[in-house]
């Protein structure tokens, strides 16, 4: 049985750092990514990293302040996240799949305060 589990989420103040995790169990995959969903927003991509841990890409709003890397040891994916902004409050979804992002887990909610 496949399962993502997210953590590390909380309440910062702007400028604060947080670092996700999401621990995937029952198999490996070729790609993850992290999402967020803000309230009254729809879902939108933050960051992706592929098998090799090599390729990694970036929404434009978190470039220069967000990094995500990959554990193959432990399978796990995480996101650094630095000089956090207000804007950056929403929760946090890992998604992982081959092509696309198949299997989701259930959030971890960031708040940052102003």
């Amino acid at each position: 049985q496949v399962q993502l589990v997210e953590s590390g989420g909380g309440l910062v103040q702007a400028g604060g750092s947080l670092r996700l995790s999401c621990a995937a169990s029952g198999r490996t995959f070729s790609r993850y990514a992290w999402f967020r969903q803000a309230p009254g927003k729809e879902r939108e991509f933050v960051a992706s990293i592929r098998s090799s841990g090599t390729n990694t890409y970036y929404a434009d709003s978190v470039k220069g302040r967000f990094t995500i890397s990959r554990d193959n040891d432990r399978n796990t994916i995480y996101l650094e996240m630095n000089n956090l902004k207000p804007e950056d409050t929403a929760v946090y979804y890992c998604g992982a799949g081959r092509s696309t992002y198949d299997y989701w887990g259930q959030g971890t909610q960031v708040t940052v305060s102003s």
